[in-house]
């Protein structure tokens, strides 16, 4: 990758929907190498997608909770299963395998306080091999970023 490259893809993830011709003259390019540029950073899978970013308070999922899980033993079959299952839980933004005293640190939103205790019971307390869990409620989302620091030269 070079320096076109890496500004393209700063440009990109801060306005996914920036037309060709805008981003090309952002990165200092013309139109028709921009576009070679973006469909093969595409294709390599350095751009997984693009999408929408919806402000959770406005379709009342405003509630953010991290969950630390601990579970009964680390065997590869252990974490296949539950790597595979909470995959399936929409309400599960991410899942991070940690070392130290817990084994996975899950982003969970819901609508509020009472329906996360019923997703904990119900659905998160039931994943394969979940012996222990503890729940941490955001008070305040103070940054919430998805772009990474792309520093173009």
């Amino acid at each position: 990758m070079d320096n076109f490259d890496l500004k393209l893809l700063h440009e990109i993830q801060r306005d996914g929907r920036v037309a060709v011709v805008e981003l090309a003259d952002r990165i200092g390019l013309s139109k028709t190498p921009c576009q070679k540029r973006l469909r093969r950073l595409e294709q390599n899978g350095v751009i997984r997608g693009y999408r929408a970013e919806i402000d959770p308070a406005k379709i009342d999922c405003g509630y953010l909770v991290f969950v630390q899980v601990k579970l009964e033993s680390t065997t590869t079959g252990q974490l296949e299963r539950f790597n595979k299952m909470v995959k399936a839980v929409p309400e599960i933004m991410s899942c991070h395998m940690l070392s130290g005293g817990y084994d996975y640190l899950l982003k969970v939103r819901t609508k509020n306080m009472t329906t996360y205790r019923a997703l904990l019971g119900d659905v998160i307390a039931q994943l394969p091999g979940v012996s222990q869990t503890s729940t941490f409620p955001v008070m305040e989302e103070v940054k919430d970023s998805h772009e990474l620091s792309i520093l173009p030269e």
